[in-house]
């Protein structure tokens, strides 16, 4: 029975939605695009390239933090559902196939949203505390 019970409330939690604002980082975008929303998963292909453009035909410009950073390991184990070691692998093999590049990567948070703003389809991920003045902040379901 106990079994069971962990098992309904594991499925509970998993269908709340996840607001990236309340956590530990913020997802954004450029101002121009007209996305208030998105789950999960849309956030994931956009930056594993799998969504090349924005519903308007904009190119997708995903912006990733350094490797090195806290945030970036948090947003790859809540988007991608891996640890960032594993995304940088997947890049590795799409490097060496040929197939694609990974996202550009900015030092600080700051850096983040100064590429975000200027680029009209951008989107990337800063610490929950990061000022994000001039930007579009995503809820993420």
């Amino acid at each position: 029975m106990k079994r069971i019970a962990y098992s309904l409330a594991a499925a509970l939690i998993a269908l709340i939605p996840v607001n990236a604002t309340a956590g530990s980082f913020k997802v954004i975008v450029n101002s121009a695009v007209h996305v208030d929303a998105l789950s999960k998963k849309e956030v994931s292909d956009l930056f594993m390239k799998r969504t090349p453009k924005w519903s308007s035909g904009t190119p997708v410009v995903p912006v990733d933090q350094s490797d090195r950073a806290a945030v970036r390991d948090e947003f790859s184990k809540t988007i991608h559902g891996k640890p960032t070691a594993a995304v940088k692998s997947y890049w590795q093999q799409q490097i060496f196939s040929g197939r694609d590049v990974p996202p550009v990567e900015k030092a600080s948070d700051s850096e983040v949203v100064a590429l975000v703003r200027s680029n009209p389809g951008a989107i990337g991920y800063v610490d929950a505390a990061a000022d994000t003045s001039g930007v579009k902040v995503l809820t993420v379901q």
